[in-house]
């Protein structure tokens, strides 16, 4: 069907957005017409008019959202595109789930809506295979992708956040995305205008942790300063040693003294935290202190591992499957028997394992559609348990399974300068913790255990943090 043959019915209380993509759509050859309020985009629509919807979401009369059930029942092969100032992670999944076609943040480039209006025109409308594409068109520019019921949950939680101030504290196992929902809180909300500030407490050496968060002058102010008027995220907080934890407290309780030297006053920040670790057990160890640990517990967030929701691999692996192409990568296509693959795999590695499998397929192989066999000789490369495997787990099998998964949350899949060190710490550190937990403080009997002489396991406790919480020392 031609342009000039095809009409798009725009819907917005916003007289002066209506006359912009009025003029817009008819340069380029198309029909329209044009109303400010849904009851009267509902009667053009029941009356068979229009190839295409272009809608605000938040009407005079009705919110949209109310209506375009009305018009997928009537007209279910009628194209959608929402629209909304309202710019939301609830908001694009709304329309997502009343069938939009896709979702415009405003303001938007007038250039890609009319590019999403050519595509919602060109689309068979019955094609099944078209209207994943054009889901993951969407989900390629969302910070969270998915529309599983676990997903759902977190973003009523997201939304109901945005608006709010709080403290958040960001629950789930590595590569799950818990840096990419602190990021989304962080857009969304009312600091988006200031910094978006990470520190990964995991990848910075113990020493060296309260220096980066509070600075040591002479023009170093730390990260702490350099968040004030946006967000600090402590990524890994239970890796923070307890002398940082402490100090950390008293940011929260204004006892602070660090300053902003160009504002002369205490840094405002927002401060959101994630972990992977359990830090209930944490404190329970002596390891994390209690009080911080209500402190940054004030608002929740628990984000499911990606084998709780094997429904969004179809939509996480199309979207970055484009993500890899914008990013120069071959282009491709999946087929459905290798996304069933995809979801009968475990995912140790979560979400951050899916994509940067789909990368390595599109770097190594020249097929244009992925297969079932090329999934199943990648998933055959990794070295994982599989579930329900009989038979003891061992401290190697462990630690492999904790390191794949740290190389798989990296952005690029290289862990910063220091791992050998970082990792023999983090393995010595609790040895020895547990080992004087069971020796209740005895260093001599501790010393025997670990097989060490009692002045090297005397400058292991000073050098490695280690708390001596319980019984002699």
């Amino acid at each position: 069907m031609s342009a000039s043959a095809q009409k798009i019915l725009i819907a917005d209380d916003d007289s002066s957005i209506r006359l912009v993509l009025s003029q817009a759509f008819t340069r380029l050859g198309y029909q329209v017409r044009a109303t400010g309020n849904a009851t009267t985009l509902l009667k053009w629509v029941s009356d068979g008019e229009g190839d295409l919807v272009v809608t605000d979401v938040v009407m005079p009369d009705e919110n949209v959202f109310d209506v375009l059930p009305r018009i997928r029942k009537q007209r279910p092969k009628l194209p959608i595109i929402v629209m909304s100032a309202q710019n939301t992670l609830l908001t694009a999944v709304n329309a997502a789930d009343v069938g939009a076609f896709d979702y415009v943040p405003k303001p938007f480039d007038l250039d890609d809506m009319t590019n999403t209006a050519r595509r919602a025109l060109a689309r068979p409308a019955d094609s099944e295979a078209a209207k994943a594409q054009a889901r993951a068109v969407r989900d390629e520019r969302l910070p969270l992708i998915g529309r599983s019921t676990p997903m759902q949950e977190v973003y009523r939680t997201i939304a109901r956040l945005v608006g709010a101030d709080l403290t958040v504290l960001i629950t789930g196992e590595s590569g799950s995305g818990k840096e990419l929902v602190a990021r989304a809180l962080h857009d969304l909300g009312r600091r988006r205008d200031g910094k978006f500030v990470v520190i990964n407490l995991a990848a910075v050496p113990r020493e060296r942790v309260e220096t980066e968060l509070f600075g040591k002058g002479d023009g170093d102010y730390g990260k702490l300063v350099e968040a004030d008027g946006g967000t600090l995220f402590l990524d890994e907080i239970g890796d923070m040693p307890l002398d940082a934890q402490t100090r950390l407290l008293r940011v929260f309780d204004g006892a602070e003294p660090a300053l902003n030297p160009k504002t002369g006053r205490k840094p405002n920040v927002r401060v959101i935290a994630a972990t992977n670790r359990d830090l209930r057990g944490l404190i329970q160890q002596g390891l994390f202190r209690e009080d911080l640990y209500f402190r940054l517990n004030v608002a929740p967030v628990r984000l499911p591992p990606l084998r709780d929701r094997t429904d969004d691999i179809p939509d996480l692996a199309r979207a970055f499957l484009l993500r890899a192409a914008r990013e120069g990568l071959p282009s491709k296509t999946i087929d459905q028997a290798a996304l069933e693959r995809l979801k009968a795999h475990a995912w140790p590695g979560n979400v951050r394992e899916l994509e940067n499998l789909i990368r390595r397929i599109c770097a190594l192989y020249a097929e244009e559609l992925i297969s079932a066999r090329i999934v199943e000789r990648e998933l055959a490369e990794q070295v994982t348990m599989p579930a329900g495997e009989e038979g003891p787990v061992t401290l190697a099998t462990l630690v492999e399974r904790h390191l794949a998964s740290y190389f798989a949350d990296q952005p690029d899949g290289v862990p910063p300068a220091g791992l050998y060190d970082r990792v023999l710490e983090e393995v010595e550190r609790p040895l020895i913790q547990l080992t004087l937990a069971a020796t209740r403080g005895n260093q001599v009997r501790a010393a025997e255990v670990l097989g060490l002489n009692r002045n090297t396991l005397r400058k292991k406790i000073h050098d490695l943090g280690v708390e001596m919480s319980r019984g002699r020392r």
